[in-house]
């Protein structure tokens, strides 16, 4: 049996425990939270933008504690399940690895690479494994582009287009400090970041135009270059006044013998489908795979699927490895860093 301790419970701590239901073989023995009424099942404040509202949670055999410390010290915790503010990553990730826990830390894995580096460094030391929770391969549109790459079906990845925008309705008032949230860049386009890394390999220089908000970046269009100077691919991201469109992802990828296409968008708080996953193939068809059941929720199941796995097997997910992880942090940093100085930047 996986035990896991959750630490943090706000939306995604919430979500995380729901999905560790459905996970055979693992449970979660532990949480922590500051919040009182939290720690007694009370989750009736949470709420995100998507999945179940929270509710009266009953805790029954969990352990519920106040501090990480506390929660980080129970013998019998396999897996620290880090959903913490982003600030917080790094230190908890260092603790959690010091106490001989794996991880499983909500992205980003930090806000600056050298702290990256330590939560790297700190895990293989200790013999334990680093997960970086990176959702959006195992959402379903996204799952089967990655599952068309590894399978070779359409031959080789020649490039794409990917847009990660919400309106300017951030989640938390510090959204926009780099010291905690680090803003659109690395809390929001840091999953087209991974997932572009994942695709085609770890770019040799970024490109990107766009708006700064105090130190970080708005909004932004990037050009990414690799060493096959055959890949051509882009990316846009960030936050607008868009308030009839709380939230819109896709993106367009280009293979040899197909393209996939993909187009959501939160439209006046429901969600629409532009376009759903489709497959232009080279003989002129269009076709829409049969995909899974499109509760959000699933996908975390299948992350967590993914994370039990590789800690029971012992093989480390190639999907959610830390190394991974402070890749595409660093793409981020080097494309706001390309905003601010108007210029290409060397990765």
């Amino acid at each position: 049996m996986l035990k896991i301790g959750i630490a943090g419970i706000g939306f995604m701590g919430m979500i995380h425990y729901l999905a560790w239901q459905r996970v055979p073989g693992s449970k979660v023995v532990a949480l922590s939270s500051r919040d009182p009424k939290k720690r007694a099942g009370d989750w009736r404040g949470i709420q995100g933008n998507f999945g179940p509202p929270g509710k009266r949670m009953h805790l029954r055999g969990v352990r519920a504690f106040e501090t990480f410390d506390e929660l980080v010290a129970q013998s019998d915790i396999d897996l620290v399940d880090i959903c913490l503010p982003n600030s917080g990553h790094c230190k908890a990730a260092l603790a959690a690895a010091d106490a001989r826990k794996h991880v499983l830390c909500e992205k980003p894995i930090a806000l600056n690479v050298t702290d990256a580096k330590r939560m790297v460094a700190s895990a293989s030391k200790a013999g334990m494994q680093l997960m970086i929770g990176h959702i959006l391969p195992f959402f379903p549109e996204y799952c089967f582009a990655l599952s068309a790459l590894w399978s070779g079906k359409y031959g080789k990845v020649r490039g794409g287009h990917f847009k990660r925008v919400i309106s300017d309705r951030p989640p938390a008032a510090n959204y926009f400090d780099a010291a905690e949230i680090g803003g659109p860049l690395i809390d929001l386009h840091i999953h087209d970041a991974h997932f572009i890394r994942l695709l085609f390999g770890m770019p040799t220089a970024v490109f990107s135009r766009g708006r700064t908000r105090g130190d970080v970046v708005e909004f932004a269009e990037t050009q990414f270059v690799f060493e096959d100077t055959s890949q051509m691919v882009s990316a846009t991201c960030g936050v607008i006044p868009q308030h009839g469109r709380s939230f819109t992802h896709g993106f367009e990828i280009h293979f040899d013998r197909a393209t996939l296409l993909f187009d959501f968008a939160m439209l006046g708080g429901k969600p629409h489908v532009a376009t759903p996953l489709t497959v232009l193939d080279a003989k002129g068809k269009a076709t829409q795979p049969k995909l899974g059941s499109g509760d959000p929720v699933d996908a975390f199941v299948a992350e967590l699927r993914e994370v039990a796995c590789s800690i029971k097997s012992g093989r480390p997910s190639n999907i959610l490895s830390g190394q991974l992880a402070s890749d595409a942090l660093q793409i981020c940093l080097r494309e706001n860093q390309s905003v601010k100085s108007g210029r290409l930047v060397k990765i």
